[in-house]
């Protein structure tokens, strides 16, 4: 199996093409439980973001936080039209120019809308944050522009330094066992580097923001329950759950992945032993594949944190009187009203 190097590998590349030259990592996991994996996740994926995309389009953007879903969902529906090209290229399956293709063109798309993904969970986290310490307020049409143009920014900038990962390359290479590196010019490899270091910063950045956000949610959401002195133990646990859904996705997702690359871009430029080196790869495609789970897991956040995606689902499918589901007792819709992040009335 062909390595695809992921934005994450800083690597030699002689060094890497002697060190794995009589370590194959052609098995039946490569060839036949990845591809299973992502066409589960491609055929759920694209019935599900097909629906999310349907939804969106009849919901009007009138604050921050559906404006960003509605980014991370185009992310997604992009993301996972890739999968059908990673399948085949693993599975052996496809034409030899496949391989190419996988290389210069859907494994870059695929790292540039993951990155895309991972900024607006940086930037969801920060508004829930905002949305838990004034929980009243509400988007003005200025503020919505310029989310929307930073929005369009984030696009702009992460295809800018993805472009030049498709179009620095060289004529197809004679050998047909070859790694994505070998297609890259000089200057491709060390603009590949540097999308390397700038894709570190990003995930990491981000990594920093939702966490200290969820953390300052948590002291929030505490102070508020110490207040009210709610005995409803069910209301508490199902706001937790749904405050903290962007929280448990992304860690889910992005966190495995990026600390199984670690290890994995030492195999590329060290001498490891064939089987430790097998598994290190076997790692790190697994925690890739958690990664790609994101386009999955993502249409749980639309439908728990954004009442008016509910709402559009129901009426979408002729469930218009499950549109608004009833919270229960008093003292439950109390709760919910305080904290206004289990149930985001946007």
């Amino acid at each position: 199996m062909e390595v695809t190097e992921s934005p994450g590998d800083i690597y030699n590349i002689s060094n890497s093409t002697q060190l794995s030259i009589n370590c194959s990592r052609d098995s039946a996991v490569s060839r036949v439980v990845f591809p299973v994996l992502y066409t589960v996740l491609f055929i759920l994926g694209l019935f599900l973001n097909s629906l999310a995309v349907w939804v969106f389009f009849q919901i009007p953007s009138k604050s921050n936080f559906i404006v960003y879903l509605k980014n991370i969902v185009v992310a997604d529906v992009i993301m996972t039209l890739t999968f059908p090209f990673k399948i085949l290229r693993d599975s052996k399956l496809g034409p030899s120019y496949l391989k190419v293709f996988v290389c210069q063109v859907s494994s870059v798309v695929f790292y540039f809308t993951m990155y895309i993904s991972i900024i607006f969970f940086g930037l969801i986290s920060i508004d829930r944050y905002q949305k838990t310490i004034n929980p009243f307020d509400r988007a003005k049409p200025l503020n919505l522009v310029g989310v929307k143009l930073l929005s369009g920014a984030m696009w702009l900038v992460m295809f800018s330094i993805s472009l030049p990962n498709m179009i620095l390359t060289k004529k197809r290479h004679e050998s047909r066992s070859f790694k994505c590196a070998d297609l890259k010019t000089e200057f491709g490899l060390t603009w590949h580097e540097v999308v390397n270091y700038t894709c570190q910063i990003i995930f990491w950045g981000n990594l920093t923001i939702v966490t200290f956000c969820y953390i300052l949610i948590a002291k929030e959401l505490y102070k508020s329950y110490a207040r009210t002195r709610s005995s409803n133990q069910k209301g508490r646990m199902t706001m937790k759950v749904n405050v903290f859904l962007v929280l448990v996705v992304f860690f889910i997702c992005f966190v495995p992945f990026h600390f199984a690359r670690v290890p994995y871009t030492m195999s590329q430029t060290t001498l490891f032993r064939c089987s430790l080196e097998t598994a290190l790869f076997h790692l790190k495609e697994t925690t890739l594949w958690l990664s790609s789970l994101n386009s999955l897991l993502d249409p749980l956040i639309y439908f728990f944190l954004c009442s008016s995606f509910r709402a559009s689902l129901f009426k979408t499918l002729n469930l218009s009187t499950l549109s608004r589901p009833s919270v229960g007792t008093a003292e439950q819709r109390h709760d919910t009203e305080n904290t206004h992040l289990g149930d985001s009335n946007v």
